[in-house]
């Protein structure tokens, strides 16, 4: 028989609770869609965000695609809440669509969970985002919430979760207060490049020429990316990411239909999630991990070796110069 504990734990996870509003971004992929909106059925929010992307010029398949997501948003709320839509008419691509959508969420509430439409969060990731945002509400410090964890199995956070640089975004939570300190232009960029601000960040210059590189790319749009905008506003005004000791959100989206996530056998392609234990266990003191963030650099993202060009097809064709590339929406 379950311990009273156990019990406890099965009916808050199984349970419909109280959960923050939900901000739902989608396009052109029916079937990863529903299963999202299957996940949202267990948690049910009674507030739903629901954004979406037309369909491109010259994919002749897009538009029966983009109308079939639709309908399933728009019959697919089934439980008692209130539901805003945000569809474009036409493509807007990536960066414009993520951006321009969350922008107008938080002209409408003032935090929100995000989830795109191939992220399959655990159920006690809504509790966990919730109550993270409640705790945290007026602490200008934490900019993010995430549901990710890319660290290796055995190295279990001593809390319910750490802090960390990263800003991990398959299933993530903010606030209005930090997403108005979005600079989707990157207009500090080349300023703070000149100042060789990332090599104060990472102590392996490699490291930070990784970065260097890719804000160069999002900064040029030579790649079409509202996350590397993002994480550049992240750590342009010293923000932390709360990131939860176990992960809780599989991205089921790698392959060929994706933007960016096109390698099906990535290792962070469908990453299990795992339910988070309550109560939640709160660390004493806001010290960002550096051990997992050095983890999460090597493993997750990499470095660009001396001499490397910047040009993105360039080192994409060149493995040797660089290391475990990984370029996220």
């Amino acid at each position: 028989m379950p311990s009273d504990r156990s019990r406890q734990k099965l009916i808050k996870l199984t349970m419909p609770a109280v959960t923050a509003p939900v901000v739902l971004l989608a396009f052109n992929r029916p079937a990863l869609t529903q299963k999202v909106l299957d996940a949202l059925r267990l948690a049910q929010p009674s507030r739903l965000l629901l954004v979406a992307d037309g369909p491109r010029a010259g994919h002749p398949a897009d538009a029966q695609a983009c109308a079939r997501v639709r309908a399933l948003l728009d019959k697919g709320v089934d439980w008692p809440a209130e539901v805003s839509r945000n569809y474009a008419p036409q493509n807007l691509g990536l960066r414009r669509r993520v951006s321009s959508g969350l922008t107008w969420a938080f002209q409408q509430v003032d935090e929100a969970i995000i989830l795109e439409d191939d992220c399959i969060p655990d159920s006690s990731f809504f509790l966990f985002c919730t109550e993270l945002l409640e705790h945290f509400k007026a602490d200008s410090r934490v900019g993010v919430i995430t549901g990710n964890n890319f660290q290796p199995p055995g190295r279990a956070s001593k809390h319910s979760y750490y802090f960390s640089r990263f800003n991990h975004c398959w299933g993530w939570a903010t606030w209005r207060r930090a997403w108005r300190l979005f600079d989707g232009d990157m207009a500090a960029w080349p300023e703070l490049k000149a100042s060789g601000w990332l090599d104060g960040l990472f102590p392996e210059a490699g490291h930070a020429r990784y970065w260097s590189d890719a804000f160069d790319r999002a900064y040029e749009r030579r790649i079409d990316s509202w996350a590397f905008c993002w994480t550049f506003s992240c750590w342009s005004q010293n923000l932390l990411t709360a990131i939860p000791k176990s992960n809780l959100v599989s991205n089921i989206g790698f392959g060929p239909g994706s933007t960016h996530t096109t390698d099906p056998a990535s290792p962070l392609a469908n990453l299990p999630a795992r339910a988070m234990d309550f109560p939640l266990s709160h660390p004493a003191t806001m010290v960002r991990d550096h051990l997992a963030d050095d983890y999460s650099q090597r493993t997750v993202f990499g470095s660009i070796s001396p001499g490397s060009v910047s040009s993105e097809a360039a080192s994409l064709e060149n493995p040797g110069k660089r290391r475990k590339f990984f370029s996220w929406g």
